[in-house]
């Protein structure tokens, strides 16, 4: 793949509640790029990004994938998150990395609660929104009442640029509302823009001579929905206020198009990440090096069984060798391999410019929200908040004679944030507590430790429910003298900061009103 200038990229993450279709958009959009030949389907087992082994036999994202696409002279990295809640903590971080952002609705469904929460980030962040209402080829919902409830439930204001006719067994096309002309669907194929058929003007006799029957509701649609919307206004869409919104159908190809001919024309170039040591804004266009790293994965290649940290970056050039300063760690190092990630293939990236994202080895030393730079004026990028999980267990290992690779594992698992490791203060790693944020990662952990790392696990579910980071100084506050009650555990992280376990709100409050000096904090990283 070329290299592309800052003008010429793009980051965007798909986002939305699981089974809504962001996997299967991600195929389409890759297909008709010219990025792969077809079109995968997950019911298959086949998609280029749930390409682990467990997302496979689950049928859903677990962890996110770049997967970047060519399109007219500019780049796309295209972001494929998780969407069931137990793996949310990963899009949240993703969102840190990105300038944009596709919320992918099932037209049956609607709005569901993951999605909610989603968008709440998003609105925080002021991350611009594209919305893609998707399987029109199934029986949906009336798309005036799933726009009716986006715009109720999200209180995001929408301005539809498509719109579909029919739906189902009797879905014909999708009208663009602002080329004024219809791109007609053929059940059963999946067909590039070459092959589809297009018909000018919503008036057209022919429309009325194909599809009798849809075209009175469809015009009367457009009519409604064209009166009752304000225009697209960028200045609004790039604060987060509004979104316009696509329809189609991921699944068959369709509808796609049109979405992937706006996307560039929608999405910002990469924007400036603010330095949290002065507050100001890094400039993309400035000639120093800087970069975060905002996703850490291991063994996502098993003939490599090695370790990637996903680099967002933010101004100057990455080239290989070179060598940055990494600022948690005080110290130069040289970024000997860059690679650019095409889910779990790599190959290997000589340069790269501000804004784009790419891979580099680990080998041990990176950490999600760790900053690089060059230059002799450093900089440094908010950390990202490590969330506080929800579920906790006592996990240790079957096989004594394994402890290295239990270690091992653990660590590399937990440095990719999809779990939180504790232990008793001052103790070592024979007995760990691990917190998640959802249940489901649990399982992930024992699949992947025995398939990974070859270790089997004892696992005891642990009853507490919260846990707060203390913030005292450790050299003059001591946890032994903070008046608890019987239930609650304190104990500390991989990197030494102290925490309590608590098993309820209640206990949470006993500690904080019998403990007036006590500084405590629902997220870490901070």
């Amino acid at each position: 793949m070329a290299n592309y200038p800052v003008n010429k990229i793009r980051n965007v993450c798909l986002m939305g509640h699981g089974g809504d279709g962001k996997t299967s958009l991600v195929e389409s959009l890759l297909n008709i790029s010219g990025a792969t030949d077809r079109v995968g389907k997950i019911a298959d087992g086949n998609t280029v990004c749930d390409f682990d082994p467990e997302e496979i036999r689950r049928k859903f994202s677990i962890s996110t994938a770049v997967a970047p696409v060519e399109w007219n002279d500019c780049k796309i990295n295209l972001l494929d998150t998780p969407g069931h809640e137990d793996f949310s903590e990963d899009t949240y971080r993703v969102l840190t990395a990105v300038d944009a952002a596709v919320m992918v609705i099932d037209a049956a469904k609607g709005v569901e609660a993951q999605t909610i929460k989603l968008l709440e980030v998003c609105r925080m962040r002021k991350t611009p929104i594209i919305t893609f209402i998707n399987k029109l080829d199934r029986e949906v919902r009336d798309p005036l009442d799933v726009i009716g409830e986006i715009e109720n439930v999200l209180k995001l204001q929408c301005v539809p640029i498509t719109w579909p006719i029919g739906m189902g067994k009797t879905f014909r096309g999708v009208f663009s509302l602002l080329k004024n002309r219809l791109v007609r669907f053929t059940a059963g194929e999946e067909r590039l823009s070459r092959d589809q058929e297009m018909i000018e003007g919503l008036d057209n006799p022919e429309l009325d001579r194909l599809f009798p029957m849809e075209m009175p509701y469809v015009r009367e649609s457009v009519e409604l929905v064209q009166g009752a919307t304000e225009p697209f206004d960028i200045e609004k869409f790039l604060a987060g206020e509004q979104s316009p919104v696509f329809f189609g159908s991921a699944l068959t190809n369709f509808g796609v198009e049109p979405f992937l001919e706006n996307f560039l024309r929608l999405t910002p170039t990469p924007l400036a990440r603010v330095d949290s040591l002065t507050n100001e804004p890094v400039d993309p266009c400035r000639d120093e090096f800087s970069a975060f790293i905002f996703k850490i994965q291991a063994n996502m290649n098993k003939a490599h069984r090695d370790r990637i940290a996903f680099m967002r970056i933010c101004s100057g050039k990455f080239e290989r060798g070179m060598e940055a300063y990494h600022v948690q760690e005080g110290k130069n190092i040289k970024l000997a391999t860059g690679t650019q990630l095409m889910a779990q293939d790599r190959a290997i990236v000589d340069e790269a410019y501000a804004g784009d994202i790419i891979g580099l080895f680990d080998p041990g030393i990176f950490s999600i929200g760790d900053t690089l730079c060059t230059g002799k004026k450093k900089v440094q990028f908010a950390g990202i908040p490590t969330f506080s999980p929800e579920h906790f267990a006592r996990i240790e290992q079957k096989d004594t004679m394994k402890r290295k690779q239990f270690v091992k594992g653990m660590e590399q698992i937990a440095q990719e944030g999809a779990i939180q490791i504790f232990r008793e203060v001052g103790g070592g790693m024979e007995e760990v507590v691990v917190g998640v944020v959802g249940v489901l990662q649990l399982e992930v952990l024992e699949y992947r430790l025995n398939t990974e790392y070859n270790v089997e696990i004892r696992m005891q579910q642990l009853p507490f429910e919260q846990l707060r980071w203390v913030q005292n100084d450790p050299d003059t506050y001591n946890l032994r003298d903070l008046d608890l009650t019987s239930d609650t555990k304190a104990v500390e992280d991989m990197k030494g900061n102290r925490l309590l376990l608590f098993t309820s709100d209640w206990a949470i409050r006993w500690a904080e009103t019998h403990n007036e000096e006590l500084k405590l904090s629902e997220f870490g990283n901070i």
